[in-house]
């Protein structure tokens, strides 16, 4: 029987388990991708683990998050990721080199092979034919380590693309499409798989911004396949020996069917405060906007700032607007350099920043209160920008460019008529043949030999992992927040200026946990931590958005044994479980009702339910009911969780 191109990827990885849908798998990793906001961790867990040297084919840690030096922390952790990458043999990207996704697939990303990355946003490189997956830092270290990763095998989703993308739509509109159509939750379970003509159109980068907001749609990863168009990039690259065809030998082979017509498609725009939030640009047009911002992890191709460079050529921002470029790695920016495409950008009146995550995890380019800002970013999650009452908008570089230049949301179709003005062609833009490479700024570990010699450098602010102990077999602990549906990490333990320098100083960061959401949790929280700690209960797709393991490792430090949900985002539970707390769902979600923050849940024999299977009996000692709840571990993470988390597990087998 015939594969694609999902399949194909797994079974040539696969060493336990079997391709059943819903079954435990596990896959051999080739390649590992970290970043600073979550690297820290992981470094400090190759540390804990006592690991020698890297096993993977090749791993390397990118520094794009945390760039802001407003003092020692940052650059400290710099230095200490430099030491640990010379230590542990891992290729180290210097801060300045670019977000690590684009970078990732410049140089190393090649079809066929498996990456998993500590950043939710790591499926962008099946733009290249790999199966990426984005995962908690811990399962990254253990990548590193030579183990395998596990998960669930999920549903391929194939989605067939036919006819061509009309001017001034884009490849953001296609991934705003499927938000629109299917919501956040839409990919849960599944592998998302784009096949069939309508790929003609796509560049290589275009397909990247598809698949890296496929984790919007909390869909497992998104893959392509590997055809000329992607030996074409790969040829640019300096690497055409590398490439290798990867294609599904039939079209029907998939277990949910969708289909997108391209030449159907107009320009889309995700209304704050959700990726799904998702409207037609024309029925919010003339909105007034105070930010119009291009460039991130989401757009990070030579087009998506060089079109936008021709559609303000020979204009002027609108003075109301602050116009933010932020190229996502170093190479496009020198190759936009080269080719002209900076000077219009600036002359315009845009802001130039350095090659990184930037204003999209919050580090810098905050808005304005309550005023609209239009980006080009993969999330828009309440917050995340920086400014607690931000209306962020996800749209293309299309719509961005020309709501910059009037002022308000703008469909940039628009530009192509004759409104009082002369009417603007759609710029048709194409990737460089001859792309400047520029190497230096990766730097390759030394040989075993030399590398056990080096010392890792921790700053003041890097600390030990605090010890994980198991859960005990009889808990009645309060109800210490209830939140409701898609609670994202974000929410739980914030990104930005304020909290991400502390990511390796896990009490301090734990002080901003669900600060957003109700900022006395902390204190009550460590109020009872030492009467046995407390539960969670939490909606609909509780913890999505990044995979940052800081939204389990810190509510556990403050005493966190039970998150009781509605569901959950795949990485986040599986950080849960990897930190020793008990991830559960209502049977009956009108349970969600029954219990009110404060209430005391009382669980007894909990070992033994969770090991004999998924039902757990939970009394409210409020109300006296006693209600039926589930979890849906495998055996294994049974195991991992009875020993208190994933480091201790594994422990004893290293």
């Amino acid at each position: 029987m015939g594969m694609n191109v999902a399949k194909k990827l797994i079974a040539s990885h696969l060493v336990s388990g079997e391709m059943v849908i819903g079954q435990e798998i596990g896959i051999r990793i080739d390649q590992t991708l970290t970043q600073d906001a979550t690297g820290t961790m992981v470094m400090l867990e190759l540390e804990a683990m006592g690991l020698k040297r890297a096993r993977t084919e090749l791993s390397c840690q990118y520094v794009d998050h945390n760039l802001i030096q407003e003092d020692n922390k940052n650059p400290d952790d710099h230095l200490f990721l430099y030491s640990a990458c010379q230590r542990f043999g891992v290729w180290y990207s210097r801060p300045g080199n670019g977000v690590s996704h684009p970078v990732h697939m410049e140089r190393f990303g090649r079809p066929g092979v498996t990456l998993l990355g500590s950043d939710s946003h790591t499926p962008g490189a099946g733009a290249l034919g790999q199966l990426a997956i984005g995962a908690g830092g811990l399962e990254v270290a253990l990548a590193i380590a030579g183990q395998p990763f596990f998960f669930k095998m999920p549903q391929i989703w194939g989605v067939k693309l036919t006819g061509k993308l009309p001017d001034w739509v884009s490849a953001k509109d296609v991934i705003l499409e499927m938000l629109r159509r299917y919501t956040v939750a839409g990919g849960l379970g599944r592998i998302i798989e784009y096949y069939g003509p309508g790929l003609e159109c796509l560049s290589t980068m275009d397909r990247h911004v598809i698949a890296n907001m496929g984790a919007e749609l909390g869909a497992t990863t998104t893959v392509f396949p590997a055809d000329d168009e992607v030996k074409a990039f790969m040829k640019s690259q300096g690497r055409e020996s590398e490439f290798s065809y990867l294609l599904p030998d039939t079209e029907g082979d998939y277990d949910v069917h969708d289909e997108i017509d391209l030449s159907t498609l107009e320009p889309l725009i995700a209304m704050p405060s959700s990726p799904d939030n998702v409207k037609y640009v024309r029925e919010v047009a003339g909105t007034p906007i105070y930010q119009s911002y291009i460039g991130s992890s989401a757009n990070p191709g030579y087009k998506d700032l060089a079109i936008p460079a021709e559609i303000v050529r020979g204009r002027t921002i609108h003075p109301r607007v602050s116009f933010d470029v932020n190229p996502a790695s170093r190479q496009v920016l020198e190759n936009l350099v080269r080719d002209g495409y900076m000077m219009p950008l600036i002359h315009s009146g845009g802001r130039v920043h350095q090659a990184g995550c930037n204003g999209c995890i919050g580090m810098g380019q905050a808005p304005a209160t309550k005023e609209i800002s239009l980006r080009t970013v993969p999330r828009n999650f309440p917050g995340r920008s920086g400014t607690m009452d931000d209306l962020v908008c996800l749209v293309s570089p299309e719509t961005a460019a020309a709501s910059a230049l009037t002022g308000v949301i703008t469909d940039p179709r628009d530009l192509g008529k004759a409104n009082g003005h002369p009417a603007m062609e759609y710029p048709r833009i194409t990737e460089p043949a001859d792309p400047i490479i520029n190497t230096t700024m990766l730097v390759a570990p030394p040989p075993q030999e030399e590398a056990e010699k080096i010392e890792l450098r921790k700053g003041p602010n890097i600390m030990s992992l605090p010890p994980i102990t198991p859960i005990e077999d009889e808990i009645s602990l309060p109800v210490m927040i209830k939140l409701g549906d898609k609670i994202s990490t974000d929410s739980i333990s914030p990104a930005g200026a304020r909290a991400l320098p502390f990511r390796s100083n896990i009490p301090r960061i734990a002080q901003f946990c669900f600060e957003r959401e109700d900022p006395s949790y902390h204190d009550r929280a460590v109020a009872v931590r030492e009467l046995g700690g407390h539960i969670i209960v939490g909606g609909e797709t509780y913890g999505q958005g990044s995979s940052r393991e800081h939204a389990a490792l810190a509510p556990r430090f403050l005493g966190c044994r039970v998150v009781l949900t509605k569901s959950f985002a795949r990485i986040h539970r599986s950080n849960l479980v990897n930190f020793g707390i008990l991830p559960l769902n209502f049977v009956d979600k009108a349970d969600y009702d029954k219990i009110e923050q404060g209430d005391i849940l009382h669980i007894q024999g909990i070992r033994a339910q969770i090991a004999a299977g998924q039902q757990v009996k939970v009394t409210n000692q409020r109300t006296g009911e006693t209600l039926t709840v589930q979890h849906d571990l495998s055996e294994r993470q049974v195991e991992v969780l009875l020993k208190g988390g994933l480091i201790n597990w594994i422990k004893e087998r290293l």
